[in-house]
């Protein structure tokens, strides 16, 4: 994202306007689902769109949604022929595929799937791509948007009939390579999660129950939502095998001469991550962004009453606009003379702007200006002969406070169980569950039954890879049968 330092123009309209709706009217302590609709419409990330679960989305979200890569485009649609190749994927998937049908008036001789993901659009071309341990290993990208249709109650960004993500499918010579990149692109989203969007996240592994369709094993990163006692896929990271290898003659000639299947993985993450942050970090008063991602780093106003000197003032505030932009941070001005600063302050709480810079008469004669942080509203008047160092060390502690305040209250949240009793009551409490677990289908499957209800059924979310000690004798809390793993269970987007 280039930094740059963007002067509103003038209109020459000095009426002001009569838009007053700026705030939000929902409370996230009170009603979090309509709160997090608001804030995500009223600060300019998406817009409705006339079909149901399909969502506009906006520059403002379009602006973090941005990273560099090797990539590739495949075409959105599939062939059935295509799509059907591999039994276990298709059965995943088939409830969620849309299908086209028609061209105009005129039926197809074939129906074509939209894409819900693109093994069975780029594996028939790796086919035909790798032919010799000198073609591997292959790793492709791709951004591009997916379709799944088939779900109930849809939610900007966290569910959404089309989607944004961003989709990695990589071959290689052997089973080690394939898992040493699972590991590898699971600890980069990691990173992404709680270095960039400053939400604690869990690396783990999926249980068979809940592993992507046709794959080996999956691996996530799971987040939590404490306002809804929920837990959230993150990001993935699946090991796919030599099955889809199979399915469509991924071969190789080794170093040997010697004919053999490809290992495959593919990981993705979407703008689900957007979602994420929001309830994470948002607040009564709107999004709450963190520095490293928001497209908008510092917003500068001019304070301006009736009898001050506009003139001086804005030309002190192009001034700081400059030295800050020159510096690296992301900034913009804003000269907007038909709105008063407390709208504009509102304005900009609302779209989660990091950190603020108020500059009126008293700043002026000074030599300092006002900064004021988003995530506490702490105000503090700096000289301008130390700002870019001093806005330099807030947005630090920005970052770094977002994430500690996350991470505490995801932590509160995390309870440690080992009887169906306790797992019960934790669960009513919306919590997320650290359990003892024989590692067995159809006691995931029971639990799922048992404690199915208005609120949603509790499922595994992941088996932590840093797995803490289990006490020899040790009983999975559900079946009594000695247990296997800690596992983390809760209720989950």
């Amino acid at each position: 994202m280039a930094s740059t330092c963007e002067e509103a123009a003038n209109s020459g309209k000095k009426e002001v306007k009569k838009e007053t709706k700026l705030g939000l009217t929902n409370k996230k302590n009170e009603n979090f689902g309509e709160w997090f609709s608001e804030v995500v419409v009223k600060s300019e990330m998406i817009e409705y769109y006339d079909i149901s679960g399909c969502y506009i989305l906006r520059p403002w979200t379009m602006s973090i949604w941005k990273k560099t890569t090797r990539d590739a485009c495949f075409p959105l649609f599939i062939t059935e022929n295509m799509f059907q190749k591999e039994k276990d994927h298709i059965e995943g998937f088939a409830p969620e595929v849309a299908w086209v049908t028609k061209a105009g008036q005129s039926e197809l001789d074939r129906p074509i799937a939209i894409r819900p993901t693109s093994e069975t659009a780029m594996y028939p071309y790796y086919a035909k791509w790798i032919r010799s341990h000198r073609d591997l290993p292959l790793r492709l990208n791709q951004w591009c948007n997916v379709v799944r249709w088939e779900f109930s109650h849809p939610t900007p960004f966290i569910r959404s009939r089309e989607f944004w993500w961003q989709e990695g499918h990589t071959a290689f010579a052997t089973k080690e390579e394939a898992d040493q990149e699972v590991l590898e692109v699971l600890e980069l989203y990691r990173r992404l999660y709680e270095e960039y969007l400053a939400v604690p996240v869990i690396e783990g592994k999926k249980s068979e129950l809940e592993k992507f369709a046709g794959g080996l094993y999956t691996t996530s990163v799971e987040a939590f939502i404490p306002h809804t006692g929920r837990g959230i896929q993150g990001a993935t990271s699946h090991c796919l095998g030599q099955n889809f290898a199979k399915m469509f003659e991924i071969n190789f000639e080794d170093k040997n001469r010697q004919k053999n299947m490809v290992w495959q993985n593919s990981w993705g993450c979407s703008t689900r991550t957007i979602g994420v942050m929001v309830m994470v970090h948002g607040d009564d008063k709107g999004l709450v962004l963190p520095p490293r991602v928001a497209s908008l780093q510092i917003i500068v106003i001019p304070v301006v009453h009736k009898d001050d000197d506009r003139s001086a003032i804005e030309s002190s505030c192009e001034s700081m606009g400059r030295i800050l932009s020159h510096a690296g941070f992301r900034t913009k001005l804003d000269t907007r003379d038909n709105y008063p600063p407390g709208w504009k302050y509102s304005h900009w709480e609302l779209k989660g702007v990091p950190l603020r810079i108020e500059i009126g008469p008293n700043e002026l004669a000074d030599n300092k200006v006002m900064l004021v942080r988003r995530d506490n509203r702490a105000k503090e008047a700096v000289p301008m002969a130390n700002l870019v160092e001093r806005v330099k060390e807030i947005l630090n502690d920005i970052q770094d406070s977002l994430f500690n305040a996350a991470k505490e209250k995801r932590d509160s949240c995390i309870k440690v169980v080992s009887t169906w009793d306790e797992f019960i009551a934790a669960l009513n409490d919306k919590k997320m569950i650290l359990a003892p677990w024989c590692d067995e289908e159809e006691v995931e499957k029971d639990v799922k039954a048992r404690t199915k209800g208005e609120m949603g059924a509790c499922k595994t979310l992941c088996s932590p890879l840093e797995q803490p000690q289990l006490a020899e004798g040790t009983l999975c809390f559900a079946s009594g049968k000695p247990a296997k793993k800690w596992t983390y269970w809760g209720r989950s987007y």
